[in-house]
């Protein structure tokens, strides 16, 4: 055999390192879209709506899937961790899930897509519509759970803001950026002001959320109290009693940070949650069912903790952007004006309306406690003859108040007590002020005359009766 017909055979080092080299950035594209490794973990127990799960690592707020029985994927959150176990509490439905079952965490972070595209809307605690209408253009992502803005930057409270409640505007005036509490027993009349409220603020944007009530609730809301027009300039979030407690969470979390969005466009936002104390009962049920243990009547400490962190997102915001102005109401339960949460309410907020029972079972809506009631806000934009006004108001009214007992069986006798006297002869045109009807606005200007009315015929009755006259 000569030596021009010896075959080579094996790999041509020269031909492999020029395919390495062609094909070097379609691998290195590769690997850079491939999905990150996922370390799955399994279901250990089940007690209650807590969930324990083993063999995985997530973060707290993060999420996993739990695979059902029937393929579902049953959408949960790391609420808490013991060791190498991570207890879940489930977002949605958790029927199906059976012992050993897998465990996928999400590496998803808890985010909400806002815009003007929400404006008109009905959602549920996941920002997913309920109105049947047509799916949400994907638009701007913001987090769940917003930071509160810099103390030092929020802007102060200057003006004040127009509710079209006579009483309140008058006597309990609420500033632009000031955030205030709704106390009241079940049945006296919250939903009734909040709606009135709803129609007659003047506001840029209203965001609406409805926190753990009754479902029939959110329809007579929409249709009742926003009305058709109403709701052209509102964004809804529906979270019934009926949900898990921690989509009730996130039906708070999503409200906030969808007003906060729209603060951020420079406008002025009304922020009505119904209700506050739902929220913090929610908190509780999940605290309660991994272990966290009572402190104050059932409340865990961790329920204390989350509330001014919802709260301190609202007000006033930095230079340039807008305000949130927020409503909450607060369930006293059993009329306990000394309830944890209406206590804790009453702390962290900028004010409080607190409606009276007794009021209310006399026919008179709004039914108002003027004596319990109090606006913190209100000095830094009323005028002083405003000021002076609403203290009168208040000497008059708790001067009847301590005695309308001796009023009432005729042991008082006319003309000892000039305080008493006038009370007595004020005492129906206050009724008749303080009264309003639902579907009556009534703005800040004509509030203030009305009060202003209301001392004038008794001063100029006064004047008549003085010697020389």
């Amino acid at each position: 055999m000569t030596e021009s017909a010896v075959v080579h055979v094996g790999p041509d080092p020269d031909r492999n390192l020029e395919r390495a080299l062609r094909l070097g950035p379609y691998v290195d594209r590769a690997c850079d879209q491939s999905p990150e490794l996922v370390v799955e973990g399994v279901l250990r127990r089940t007690v209650g709506l807590a969930m324990e799960a083993e063999g995985c690592h997530a973060a707290l707020g993060g999420r996993c899937d739990v695979v059902a029985s029937d393929g579902r994927h049953v959408e949960t959150e790391v609420v808490g961790f013991s060791g190498e176990r991570l207890f879940l509490m489930p977002i949605s439905d958790m029927r199906g899930v059976v012992p050993n079952a897998r465990v996928i965490p999400v590496a998803e972070a808890p985010a909400v897509v806002v815009g003007d595209d929400l404006l008109g809307r009905v959602l549920d605690g996941r920002g997913r519509r309920l109105d049947g209408g047509k799916p949400l253009a994907r638009g701007q992502s913001v987090p769940l759970m917003g930071q509160p803005i810099n103390p030092l930057q929020r802007q102060p409270i200057r003006t004040q803001l127009d509710v079209g409640v006579r009483s309140i505007n008058s006597l309990l005036s609420v500033g632009r950026g000031q955030r205030l509490g709704l106390f009241a027993g079940s049945g006296v009349g919250k939903s009734m002001l909040l709606s009135m409220m709803t129609r007659n603020t003047e506001a840029d944007v209203v965001v609406v959320g409805l926190v753990g009530e009754r479902g029939r609730e959110v329809k007579e809301f929409i249709d009742h109290s926003l009305g058709t027009e109403g709701l052209k300039r509102s964004v809804v979030i529906a979270t019934p009693a009926d949900e898990t407690p921690l989509m009730r969470l996130h039906g708070a979390w999503l409200t906030t940070a969808v007003a906060e969005y729209f603060r951020d466009q420079g406008k002025n936002v009304l922020l009505l949650m119904d209700s506050l104390t739902r929220f913090a009962q929610a908190q509780r049920e999940i605290a309660l069912a991994i272990g966290e243990p009572p402190a104050t009547k059932g409340y865990p400490p961790s329920v204390f903790a989350k509330l001014p962190q919802l709260v301190e997102r609202a007000g006033n915001g930095s230079d340039g952007s807008g305000s949130i102005t927020a409503i909450y109401t607060v369930l006293a339960e059993g009329d306990d004006p000394n309830d944890p949460i209406v206590d804790a309410s009453r702390a962290i907020l900028d004010g409080h309306i607190v409606l009276s029972r007794t009021m209310a079972d006399a026919g008179i809506y709004p039914a108002v406690d003027v004596e319990s009631s109090i606006s913190r806000a209100m000095n830094q934009f009323a005028s002083d003859s405003q000021q002076q006004l609403v203290s009168r108001f208040r000497q008059v009214y708790s001067t009847y108040q301590e005695n309308r007992d001796l009023v009432a069986v005729g042991a008082y006798q006319p003309g000892s007590n000039p305080q008493l006297d006038e009370a007595i002869a004020l005492w129906p045109a206050i009724i008749e002020f303080l009264r309003q009807h639902q579907n009556q606005k009534i703005d800040a200007k004509t509030s203030l005359a009305g009060l202003r009315e209301l001392f004038n015929a008794v001063d100029a009755g006064d004047a008549d009766d003085e010697p020389g006259q």
